[in-house]
Formats: C-alpha cells, structure tokens, sequence
C-alpha cells in the first residue's frame, strides 16, 4: 500500500511507529496479531537517503544487518549476492558508495533491507531524491521485486502518480490533524509503467481520484467526519 498526503499530515510518523520507533498517543498497531511496542527484526525500514556506511562496500553494507542480529553471515551472504544480483548490481559488490549512482546506492538500500528476510517493508519516500526517469526505473524494480519476494510494504510518498503505479491500495491522508480521507483500491495488472498501456485511462482516473481528495477543503473532511461520528 502507499500513503499520499501533504507535508505533516503524520505520513513518516505513522512508519516510524509501525516500525516500533515512536509510540502512540492513542490506539494501537499489530504486526502478525502482535502488539508494536519496540523495533522488531520483522519490519524493516528503507529512508529518503541510502544512508550506506562510505567507508564498507556494497556487500559489506548489505551484511550490515545480519551483523547487527547476529545471524548466520554463510547463509546471508549468499542471500545478499541474490539480492545485488535481482537489483542488476552483480559486479559491484567490492565497489564503495561514492563510486555507484544515486539510484544504485538506493539499489543496495533495498538489498540492505531485504536480507534478512523481514515480514514488512517500510518505505519513507526512498525515491524523492532521483531523477524521474530512475524514479521510474526504480518503481519498475520495486514492482519485480514484489512480485518475487511478495512483501508486505508500506510506501510513502507526495507522488500521485507513484502512489498509484505502485499500490494495491492508496491511503489518501488529510493534513494537520492527520486523518485518513480515502482507501482507494488499484485492481490493475502488474507490471504497471506511467507509459502508453492498455490500462493508461484507468490510472488516469485513479490518479485523478487521488488529486480530488488531496485538494478538497479541509471542511469537506471535517464534515464526513462529523457526519459519521
């Protein structure tokens, strides 16, 4: 799923409490029927930045993590090689960050994040700083990734139209105070492109429907609510 909203309507907070990081003011959050109350090896958390140690190389980023929780580095090793393989970095295992692009050391982000095999993904805008076009390639690769792996993953991003490319469902968020707006469900075949498709006149629906909500006044939104209380 992804989550579109503006800026402070709580997008980045929810993952970061979904992700054990911050706690609730109120009401509760469950990975697998169990409670959130502490960062668990089960979720795990890709940022803006790819913030790869410069001084390791790419595998040894990778491996940062299986480091971390002390699991079995044979068996992981071989799981990091498949993953930088997947992500089209075979061969740049030995490399260090500042020698790859900025779409590649978000690449061996991902890898990071997948190795040890989490349940659930989170995802703070991990594509805002790259050009569209590997924006695009990117969300490409999420996509197969998905389709590999078939995680659990939790997108956030200002993009309508990567909210729709990539989600099953978009949850559209009202600003200040954060509240959800609308669940949109996006039933469109996979792999999904923003180029010419059998299907560009359903997304730009979608992408319209998105639009809609994240530009109705505010009393629009305080009055469902009103209304359903």
């Amino acid at each position: 799923m992804t989550l579109v909203g503006r800026s402070g309507c709580g997008k980045s907070t929810l993952l970061r409490i979904i992700a054990g990081l911050q706690g609730t003011t109120g009401g509760r959050v469950s990975v697998r029927g169990r409670e959130v109350r502490s960062p668990s090896p089960d979720v795990s958390l890709v940022f803006q930045r790819s913030a790869l140690l410069p001084w390791r190389s790419v595998i040894d980023n990778v491996m940062l993590p299986v480091e971390i929780l002390g699991l079995d580095r044979r068996t992981h090793r071989r799981q990091a090689e498949e993953l930088l393989a997947l992500v089209g970095l075979e061969g740049f295992e030995h490399r260090r960050p500042h020698e790859l692009s900025g779409g590649m050391q978000q690449r061996a982000a991902l890898c990071r994040s997948l190795v040890y095999d989490p349940d659930v993904l989170l995802m703070d805008e991990p594509f805002a700083a790259l050009d569209a076009l590997t924006r695009e390639e990117l969300s490409l690769e999420l996509q197969r990734i998905w389709s590999e792996r078939r995680k659990t993953i939790v997108f956030v991003t200002h993009s309508i139209s990567e909210a729709v490319l990539l989600a099953d469902r978009v949850i559209v968020m009202t600003p200040r105070p954060g509240r959800i707006a609308r669940i949109i469900d996006v039933d469109l075949p996979r792999p999904r492109s923003l180029g010419p498709s059998d299907h560009a006149e359903e997304i730009a629906r979608l992408n319209g429907e998105v639009h809609e909500l994240l530009f109705a006044p505010a009393s629009t939104f305080a009055t469902a609510t009103a209304t359903a209380s």
